[in-house]
């Protein structure tokens, strides 16, 4: 695997998985204006690095330009409605040494106000073999959100892709981080299935894949008094100026949700189009108590292309 091609699937995990949210389950981040990040979202879409499979180009740097859209918005699984859409432009600079950095813009009619986001991304990918590439970033995220507590603000992704053509593995770790911190990991496996020069196109390819997305979570329980021990321990504190009731704390790990994602991908010299349907299996954490149902969402991108210094430079 090139670094162009990790660079450029790069491009649709920007595309695709900066449409998504994480929820935090102690209602921290219940409501759309409390959001975790736009990367959990676009977190549980994550293409597979071979989705394009550019083995025809040689490395070197490169512009894209993007917007993206996505007809759900989702927090880990938890859908907000089925009438709620996001848009997405967004701005990527790849140099051939595999240093990347690049600029995500979030606008939703649900929210208020619209334009509630900007990720700044800025990582690093290297290819070990034709099979194994590793890719590392840090996003740093900016809420156009007055008087509202965002408890995660910063990233810290590692992701490493293991690629058996037409068969894809891909492991996505993140830190969260700001006043609280909060763990993902997504492994993901997809199939894919490409065709050269079809219709006069460069490139179509289609790749079933399966997400699991799992994570931690810190819930606050309220314990009432239910013995006559508690009530008598009750009883005292009420006697000390505290409250009669005890608040359990506890950090639990697990599966947070299930994805299925059908995406199709067309190239045409420096032009890219993917579209994807995607279908959601929120999961309840341990102790957690989750009404949402299962659900489904379209999205689509166009990304366009600038090759940069195509001839051999010091650089």
């Amino acid at each position: 695997m090139g670094n162009v091609r990790l660079w450029l699937s790069a491009l649709i995990i920007s595309v695709s998985s900066h449409m998504l949210y994480a929820q935090d389950t102690d209602a921290l981040l219940s409501k759309p204006d409390s959001l975790l990040t736009f990367s959990d979202s676009l977190s549980i879409f994550h293409l597979i690095d071979s989705l394009l499979s550019l083995d025809e180009l040689t490395d070197y740097s490169q512009l894209a330009l993007r917007l993206s859209y996505n007809s759900n918005v989702l927090w880990a699984g938890r859908t907000l409605g089925i009438d709620q859409f996001g848009l997405a432009p967004g701005i990527s600079y790849y140099h051939k040494s595999g240093l990347f950095a690049d600029a995500s813009f979030f606008w939703s009619k649900d929210f208020e106000p619209k334009y509630y986001l900007t990720i700044l991304s800025a990582g690093y990918m290297h290819t070990f073999s034709k099979r194994f590439s590793v890719m590392g970033s840090y996003d740093r995220y900016f809420y156009n959100l007055e008087d509202e507590y965002i408890p995660y603000n910063n990233a810290l992704t590692v992701s490493p892709f293991l690629e058996f053509h037409p068969v894809n593995f891909r492991v996505d770790y993140t830190f969260y981080f700001g006043e609280r911190s909060v763990h993902r990991i997504m492994p993901s496996l997809g199939i894919t299935l490409e065709k050269s020069r079809l219709f006069k196109l460069d490139k179509v390819s289609i790749m079933p894949s399966v997400f699991v997305l799992m994570g931690n979570e810190t819930f606050s329980e309220i314990i009432f008094p239910s013995t006559r021990a508690e009530w008598i321990a009750a009883y005292i504190r009420v006697r000390q100026g505290l409250p009669w009731y005890r608040i359990e704390t506890r950090n639990v790990f697990g599966i947070m949700n299930y994805a299925f994602m059908l995406p199709l991908n067309i190239r045409h010299k420096q032009m890219n189009f993917s579209f994807s349907y995607t279908y959601n299996i929120p999961k309840a954490l341990p102790g957690e108590t989750l009404t949402l149902s299962e659900s489904s969402f379209l999205s689509a991108s166009f990304t366009w292309l600038f090759s940069l210094n195509r001839k051999k430079s010091p650089l």
